[in-house]
């Protein structure tokens, strides 16, 4: 996955790679171990929803929808360009597998709220994982969403903050600190787990523990304590690298971490 989502950011010249590399254990988990989903038919009715909030980390998403077999791994190379169907942040009237187009922060967990109730009502027992940024929690609005998802008991919503500590202008507690962040969540009515987001054996099973609690209609959350620029030495935990492609030097040694 991540040697994917650096060759499509070094071939496109730009896009984000702090926060596409931080969640890419999450998104591996979840189109990998614990979404029950169709490639070969992506509008499948039964299927379980994944809503990407935070858009910029569209990399990560799109690697996996490749290797999962939506689409060619070719496309890949073509994020970001003109007439793409890959564009820098989620298109579901572009890219096949997108449930949801994002980018706009604070909004994925509206939408989340918003498909889980339409699957209510046609009666359709589908989970709903809705990416957040550590950053993007700063935002009202994910705030009203949380709310709304426990008045109404959306169960079947799960929400995953990528909490690596940072975002564009430095760290997260210095622009707008979040913490207790725990503690808000479940103040707003929410099932919490807090895990490392890079360690399978604490991703897995927080996530299909967070789906079995859909059955009691209460909305969970996995906060998950991650790295901002995971697995190259020279992007993690550094902020400059929230909005920027790897230059060529930083792609060799990346591929060489890597790939070995």
């Amino acid at each position: 996955m991540r040697v994917h989502i650096l060759k499509m950011l070094h071939e496109a010249g730009s896009g984000h790679t702090g926060g596409s590399l931080s969640a890419t254990d999450l998104i591996t988990a979840l189109y990998f171990h614990v979404m029950k989903h169709r490639p070969e038919n992506p509008d499948w009715t039964e299927r379980d929803r994944f809503v990407l909030s935070k858009g910029h980390a569209a990399p990560a998403l799109y690697a996996a929808l490749a290797m999962s077999g939506y689409f060619d791994l070719k496309e890949l190379m073509t994020l970001r360009r003109l007439n793409s169907c890959l564009q820098g942040h989620p298109d579901m009237m572009k890219t096949r597998g997108v449930n949801a187009s994002s980018g706009s922060l604070g909004q994925g967990l509206s939408i989340a709220n918003g498909i889980a109730m339409g699957l209510r009502l046609d009666g359709i027992d589908s989970g709903i994982y809705v990416m957040l940024g550590d950053g993007e929690v700063q935002e009202g609005q994910i705030w009203e969403a949380a709310m709304t998802a426990a008045h109404y008991r959306l169960g079947k919503v799960t929400a995953i903050v990528d909490n690596n500590g940072l975002q564009i202008d430095g760290a997260v507690k210095d622009v707008m600190g979040i913490e207790p962040l725990s503690e808000k969540w479940r103040a707003f009515g929410w099932d919490v787990q807090i895990i490392d987001g890079h360690n399978f054996e604490e991703i897995i099973p927080a996530l299909m523990k967070a789906k079995e609690k859909g059955l009691i209609d209460r909305p969970s959350v996995v906060i998950a304590r991650t790295v901002k620029g995971k697995g190259v030495s020279v992007f993690e935990g550094k902020a400059k690298y929230h909005g920027i492609a790897p230059s060529d030097e930083e792609f060799a040694v990346a591929m060489r971490e890597l790939e070995g």
